[in-house]
């Protein structure tokens, strides 16, 4: 469950991007992945578009509906400014940055070994 300080912020946010619930369209899908049978039996999995700017998401990250709805909102929030600003948000940024590491890890892996001194 949402608390009302969350969504009241959230609310807020939405209203400072020039976000407004008539331009969504939200539709719910039923969820895949892990999590058993009742994820794979109910429609929680919340897919969102904003018609203006045609930027779709799509949440699935509980099992809860209610909070799958919140989630997908903030994400939605998160590229629209990403898109308006330019800028990477947060975690965009995180997700850059391991990219980077998980590189530079499979680069030190591949790279060959150094053959041992020979004695003679």
């Amino acid at each position: 469950m949402v608390r009302p300080e969350k969504l009241a912020a959230l609310r807020e946010r939405m209203e400072a991007l020039g976000i407004r619930e008539q331009d969504l369209e939200e539709s719910f899908v039923r969820g895949s992945g892990r999590g058993g049978q009742k994820v794979n039996k109910t429609n929680n999995c919340v897919y969102l578009r904003h018609t203006p700017t045609g930027i779709a998401v799509k949440c699935h990250a509980d099992r809860s509906r209610e909070l799958n709805r919140f989630l997908a909102r903030r994400e939605l929030c998160d590229a629209v400014e990403q898109m308006q600003t330019g800028r990477c948000a947060a975690r965009t940024r995180v997700i850059q940055r391991m990219r980077k590491q998980k590189d530079r890890r499979r680069r030190r892996r591949s790279a060959p070994a150094p053959s041992p001194p020979d004695s003679e």
